[in-house]
């Protein structure tokens, strides 16, 4: 299938802009999970029905097989001071618990596997930082800055705890994105609990899988029972899935590399409903993301990296349906779904949610297109 018009007006970074009011990008979550608003689209036409995420069955096509991203979120978020001039230092870890994927010219390479060196992050202080120096972490760790990159981002070793797991789980905070964190208790119970999905298993992701959030295990449940395949794949959300888009012409924007692993069980799902001629709709763009990946060949089961851009002039050769939150003007991720069911369409949708109210991003409501 083609998503998109591959040349003109659809390449350019301003053409995936609309109004979109700060009152309408949720700061809680819908509860229960599938009370969220479902907003169901034809795909290069647009809005279709007005729903709940718990109808979502009513909508799918018959037989169709949801592939859903079971990565978790990770405390990745460390707060801490300079131990030289006492400035505030924030790091966020981009890549946590990736030691095992990291491989050179075929051959494993040599991995800290506590994961305590050589942890790339990106840096925020008011003088930046520089190589050597120390950062005084809350929760009695230390970081210790070993290069300094382009935009803040940085690689450093850690000291004072035996593993990396061991250094989050008494340091770390969860990295909601800022907007969330404004005006309420840092790191608060309730989003280190609201803010996974219920199918999260696999740690390793700085930002959550969000079209996940509103799934129930009852509602999960009934998907089984009214015949629908469920299937898990893992892709670790990193910052290439949430920075904003610099490149003016999207042909020059390239996504930053994440790490992905499928099953056995979910590589055979996925093969089972492609021989079936069954349809197969991604609960978010992540899932989107590592299917189309593979294009035309069979998927199997592994791990590896991806920095698939979907742009203008993909074509979509796995994905039927793609269930998803409601993204930002000019993101990388309105173009994804823009390249799937046509840029006008899109937006003339996108109007009309904030018209009728939908509420947008990580905590908002889901769109389902097909």
């Amino acid at each position: 299938m083609s998503g998109g018009a591959s040349a003109g007006v659809d390449h350019q970074l301003d053409a995936y802009d609309f109004e979109l009011p700060a009152g309408a990008i949720a700061q809680e979550a819908a509860e229960p999970r599938d009370a969220a608003r479902l907003l169901v689209a034809t795909r290069h036409v647009g809005l279709r029905a007005h729903a709940t995420v718990r109808d979502l069955g009513a909508y799918l096509p018959p037989g169709a097989l949801l592939v859903f991203n079971d990565s978790m979120v990770v405390p990745a978020r460390l707060l801490g001071v300079k131990a030289d001039s006492g400035g505030a230092v924030e790091l966020l870890l981009t890549e946590p618990f990736a030691g095992p994927w990291r491989t050179f010219g075929g051959a494993a390479a040599a991995v800290d596997l506590s994961g305590l060196r050589d942890q790339p992050a990106l840096a925020r202080s008011s003088k930046g930082l520089k190589v050597g120096q120390r950062v005084d972490l809350q929760g009695g760790a230390a970081a210790v800055v070993r290069t300094v990159e382009a935009q803040g981002a940085v690689r450093v070793d850690f000291e004072g705890a035996e593993d990396l797991e061991a250094l989050l789980t008494r340091c770390g905070r969860l990295p909601l994105p800022p907007y969330l964190r404004h005006g309420r208790e840092d790191d608060a119970g309730d989003d280190r609990v609201r803010y996974q999905t219920t199918l999260a298993r696999a740690k390793g992701s700085v930002a959550a899988p969000t079209a996940g959030l509103h799934f129930t295990a009852p509602l999960l449940q009934g998907l089984r029972d009214a015949g629908f395949g469920l299937a898990t794949l893992t892709l670790h959300v990193g910052p290439g899935t949430f920075l904003p888009v610099r490149a003016a012409d999207l042909r020059t924007h390239q996504v930053l590399a994440e790490r992905y692993e499928i099953s056995p069980q979910a590589a055979e799902a996925i093969a089972a409903a492609r021989r079936d001629g069954r349809p197969i709709v991604a609960v978010g763009t992540t899932a989107t993301r590592v299917l189309e990946s593979f294009g035309d060949a069979e998927i199997g089961a592994g791990r590896g990296w991806t920095s698939l851009t979907i742009r203008p002039g993909h074509r979509f050769a796995v994905v039927h349906g793609l269930m998803t939150n409601f993204h930002l003007p000019r993101s990388s991720l309105l173009v994804l779904l823009s390249t799937f069911a046509g840029r006008e369409p899109v937006l003339d949708t996108y109007r009309q949610a904030v018209a009728a109210g939908y509420r947008f991003y990580s905590y908002g409501d889901a769109s389902l297109w097909l």
